[in-house]
C-alpha cells in the first residue's frame, strides 16, 4: 500500500482536450492529484468545481492540480463543457493508476458490492514524493484543506 513517505508511482495518461500528461515532468512543481469516481455524478461534480473555484490559489502556490478518473477522453471533454472546468481531467481506461495508487476498492450501495474508484487525493512534492493522503473524501471542505497543505509546503 502506497504511504506518505514513498515516491508517487509515475504515469503518463492523456487528457482532456488531447495531448498527455507525465507525472514526473511536472517536476520540481507540486501535484495535486484527485482521483473521483465518475464524470457528471452529484459529489464529483461539486468536487470538480471546488478545485476549479480554487485554481488560481493552488496556481500561486505553485502547484498543478489533476483529476483521474476511469472515464474516457470524449467523457472527461463533455464533463469540463458542460461545468466550465479549469482542472486538467486524465483517464486511466486499463485502471493501472487507481490500482497504483490503491484507490480501486470494493464498494456498497443499496446492497450491492462492486469495485470503484474510492475518493482519494495525493499531494506530491517537488521531488515526486508522497506528502500528504486523503481517502475516503469528503467532498465539503476538502479543497481547502488540501491548498493549506500545499501552501505547507512554501
Amino acid at each position: 500500500m502506497i504511504d506518505t513517505g514513498h515516491a508517487a508511482p509515475d504515469f503518463t495518461l492523456p487528457r482532456d482536450g488531447g495531448g498527455a500528461v507525465t507525472l514526473s515532468d511536472l517536476r520540481p512543481a507540486p501535484v495535486v492529484l484527485y482521483f473521483y469516481p465518475r464524470d457528471d455524478t452529484s459529489g464529483c461534480t461539486k468536487q470538480a468545481l471546488a478545485f476549479t473555484e480554487a485554481l488560481a490559489e493552488f496556481v500561486a502556490a505553485g502547484a498543478v492540480v489533476l483529476g483521474i478518473s476511469k472515464d474516457t477522453i470524449a467523457k472527461h471533454d463533455k464533463f469540463r463543457d458542460k461545468h466550465n472546468l479549469g482542472v486538467a481531467l486524465l483517464s486511466d481506461a486499463e485502471n493501472e493508476i487507481c490500482e497504483a495508487y490503491g484507490v480501486w476498492k470494493q464498494k456498497s450501495m443499496y446492497g450491492k458490492t462492486f469495485f470503484g474508484i474510492e475518493r482519494s487525493t495525493f499531494l506530491i512534492d517537488g521531488e515526486g514524493r508522497i506528502n500528504r493522503i486523503w481517502r475516503k473524501v469528503k467532498v465539503p471542505g476538502h479543497v481547502e484543506e488540501v491548498l493549506e497543505a500545499v501552501q505547507a509546503l512554501g
